[in-house]
C-alpha cells in the first residue's frame, strides 16, 4: 500500500513538471487587450538628388486596382505628382513588377520613361535581381520606397535596403495595402525594427525636399 501511494505521488509530480503550463498567455490570447501604440512621428527630410533613388514597387494592374487594393488606387495622384518632381530633379527612378507579370503591366499614371530600369521578383526586390548593382552603379545611398503591397514589396525591400546599408525613406502616402491595419504595422516596423529603424525615415511626399 505504501509503495502504491509513493508511486502515485511520484507520478503526479512527474506529470506536473512535464505538462505544459496551461496558464501561459500568448499574443493571440492577449490580442483583444493590446493597446495600439502612438503613431510614429513623420519627419521632414532633405535628399541629395545625385545619391537618391525613387523605387516604384509593383504599381501594376494585377495588384493596384479597385477590386484588390482601392487604397493603392487612392495613392496614385500623390505618387504621380512626386514622380514628376523626382524626375525634374533627375533622381534615378527604378521600377519593379511581380513575378507573374511584365513591365508592360505598370499603370499608365506611373508609366516609365526612357531607360529607367526595372527588376522582377517577389516581395524582396533584391532577391535574385541586380537591384543592388543598379543602385551602387549610380552612386545611390538613399532609396525612397513606395508601392504596393505595404506588407510585401515595401516592407521586405525597404527592410533589405536598410540591412544592406542604404538610407530608407518611406512616404506613408505612397504605400498601400488591402487594409489600413497592414499599413499601420508596416509603418511601425520602419519606426521600431532592430537594424531597420536607425536607417529609416517615415514621412509623406510633401515633407521630402530636394
Amino acid at each position: 500500500m505504501k509503495f502504491a501511494f509513493a508511486f502515485a505521488a511520484a507520478f503526479a509530480a512527474f506529470v506536473a513538471v512535464a505538462a505544459p503550463a496551461s496558464a501561459q498567455q500568448t499574443i493571440v490570447d492577449e490580442w483583444a487587450t493590446i493597446k495600439t501604440p502612438p503613431a510614429p512621428e513623420l519627419k521632414q527630410v532633405t535628399v541629395d538628388p545625385k545619391t537618391t533613388a525613387l523605387l516604384l514597387l509593383d504599381f501594376v494592374k494585377q495588384s493596384c486596382n479597385e477590386q484588390r487594393r482601392p487604397r493603392c488606387v487612392a495613392s496614385l495622384p500623390a505618387t504621380k505628382k512626386f514622380l514628376a518632381e523626382a524626375r525634374a530633379h533627375q533622381l534615378l527612378v527604378v521600377y519593379s513588377y511581380v513575378n507573374s507579370g511584365s513591365f508592360l503591366d505598370t499603370l499608365p499614371d506611373l508609366a516609365p520613361k526612357g531607360d529607367e530600369p526595372a527588376v522582377q521578383s517577389g516581395p524582396d526586390k533584391f532577391f535574385n535581381t541586380d537591384l543592388e548593382k543598379i543602385l551602387k552603379d549610380h552612386g545611390i545611398k538613399t532609396v525612397i520606397v513606395t508601392g504596393t503591397a505595404a506588407h510585401g514589396a515595401v516592407l521586405h525591400t525597404g527592410d533589405e535596403a536598410a540591412i544592406r546599408g542604404f538610407n530608407v525613406i518611406v512616404p506613408v502616402d505612397g504605400m498601400s495595402a488591402e487594409d489600413p491595419f497592414i499599413e499601420l504595422y508596416v509603418a511601425y516596423n520602419f519606426a521600431h525594427a532592430p537594424g531597420v529603424a536607425a536607417q529609416s525615415t517615415l514621412t509623406r511626399f510633401s515633407m521630402i525636399k530636394f
